[in-house]
């Protein structure tokens, strides 16, 4: 099966979506009907093949009813992240040219600034109730056929950055000239290296309006599999409803990890993961102890991908490739790897320099062609400003954002990997690292972390973190100060949002 149409037809009471935190559940009948109202409302409202619509909400049922009234459509469906500020989010509205906006009733604030800014012709949407000039989505589709419109077409999402490195920026594909049901390429490749079908339940702990977690549950849907979606996450939580329901795949972040091995062993050990078949993990390379501790608990289960929203390449390992490649993210699936200077010319084995792709998904960036331009070498090669290396397997070896590098005293200092030890001192719950301006250095490298709960921040402490990093790593990568922070900028996918703390201490350096 390709779409949830066909599963409606065929089992209309299978269960498609069930919501962890309440209880709710929607069949495929249900999800097939709503989404079928939906897409005849967009029509309705003169919103055609091409056009966008905006998406603001938590986890809820009717973000995907919208996601795929949109994909049935032939529309762009945009889903911001509920994180950003409200600014940040009006410009998203403005830049893709929204002709809808659905907004979550929890998140009023947004609202008042989305509905303010909105121009003439945009439809306003609640998702619950915001009041005027917001319509409840239940009266704004409840009157329209449940019936497949005249005209359908595949759409598409048009995802923006996190923002996490700058201004969130959107990353747009060329519509497809096809009805929706039909395969993808995302479909094939998601299902081919994951194993996505019929028998799938699928958890989902993060926000839906992040590229992996939306894309996952949908292809899921698509091929006839249940999600079982988490309003956040919370690491027993998520244990026990493994346990519960049995779950066969999932997909977390290294955070997540974390905070599940620092639970207490006795709660780790009375929930019951065996059902789990495939745990998918993304978004930042995982530290080698953790997800040997990980395969340890769950077993050889853990298969790792390295991708971005853009699907310009795409990366995958299997845990026993892994065994044979500890701290690589994989293989090419998609498109050819290419390790190349800052001249954009291709490196050899196992030398460090930015990683591109070629031969992979089409991209640009939504109207704007010169960090579309930049994106790309002088062979058309593109990339994410990651910066890693090959080994003589064409395996790739990441080692940090392009845009995270240190450098200090001339000499380039990467990051994650201080961060990556760092998170190892038991001490310690979260960690991060940036460039401060030094003087003499040009800048001089500050950690900065989150401690366990019980543990309190002290020169003391400060002095034994400072020389914990000096026993393993040079005196040069060690940080010069340690500063704590009762919580680190993370999005709720465990991204850390890096740009917040620079920022704050640039700000800091500015007021001094």
């Amino acid at each position: 099966m390709l779409y949830i149409d066909e599963v409606a037809r065929a089992a209309p009471d299978r269960l498609a979506i069930h919501m962890c935190a309440t209880g709710q559940e929607i069949t495929f009948a249900d999800l097939d009907r709503a989404s079928n109202r939906a897409a005849q409302a967009m029509r309705r409202c003169g919103i055609g093949r091409g056009e966008h619509v905006l998406i603001v909400s938590d986890n809820r049922p009717e973000m995907l009813e919208l996601c795929f009234a949109a994909d049935r459509a032939g529309i762009y469906y945009t889903t911001a992240s509920t994180h950003l500020k409200a600014e940040e989010i009006s410009f998203i509205a403005r830049d893709c040219g929204a002709r809808l906006i659905a907004v979550s009733d929890r998140l009023p604030v947004i609202a008042g600034s989305l509905a303010k800014d909105a121009g003439e012709g945009v439809h306003l949407i609640a998702i619950g109730e915001l009041g005027a000039p917001w319509e409840p989505y239940a009266d704004w589709c409840g009157g329209c056929p449940e019936t497949p419109i005249d005209d359908p077409a595949q759409g598409l999402d048009m995802l923006y950055s996190s923002g996490t490195t700058g201004r969130p920026k959107g990353i747009k594909w060329t519509l497809p000239d096809q009805p929706p049901g039909q395969r993808t390429m995302l479909i094939d490749l998601l299902c081919g290296l994951f194993g996505y079908d019929y028998d799938t339940r699928y958890l989902n702990p993060a926000p839906l309006y992040h590229a992996a977690p939306l894309r996952h549950v949908m292809t899921t849907l698509k091929r006839g599999g249940q999600a079982f979606v988490m309003d956040r996450f919370d690491a027993e939580e998520a244990l026990r409803l493994i346990a519960l329901h049995r779950i066969t795949h999932s997909q977390w972040v290294p955070t997540m990890f974390v905070r599940m091995l620092k639970l207490d062993e006795a709660k780790r050990a009375s929930h019951d993961v065996s059902s789990l078949r495939m745990a998918l993990h993304a978004a930042a390379p995982c530290p080698v102890h953790i997800k040997r501790a990980m395969m340890d608990w769950w077993g050889l289960i853990l298969h790792e991908y390295y991708a971005g929203t853009e699907n310009n390449g795409f990366c995958a390992i299997t845990p026993q490739e892994w065994e044979d490649h500890v701290g690589s993210v994989g293989r090419a699936k998609l498109g050819t790897l290419h390790i190349c200077d800052e001249a954009g010319e291709e490196l050899g084995v196992e030398k460090t320099g930015e990683v591109y792709f070629s031969g992979g998904n089409a991209f640009v960036y939504h109207n704007d062609a010169e960090k579309t331009a930049a994106a790309r070498n002088r062979h058309g090669w593109t990339t994410l400003g990651d910066i890693g290396h090959l080994d003589a397997d064409g395996f790739l070896y990441l080692t940090d954002r392009k845009s995270f590098v240190i450098i200090s005293g001339g000499v380039n200092i990467y990051p994650q990997e201080i961060e990556s030890h760092l998170i190892t001192h038991e001490a310690v719950l979260d960690a991060a690292v940036i460039g401060v301006a030094n003087e003499d250095l040009g800048e001089e490298v500050r950690g900065v972390v989150e401690l366990v709960e019980g543990r309190a921040p002290s020169e003391t402490l400060e002095a034994e973190l400072i020389a914990y990093c000096k026993k393993t790593l040079s005196s040069v990568k060690a940080p010069k100060r340690i500063d704590f922070r009762d919580r680190l900028p993370r999005d709720p996918n465990g991204k850390l949002v890096k740009r917040r703390l620079v920022e704050s201490y640039k700000a800091q350096a500015e007021e001094a």
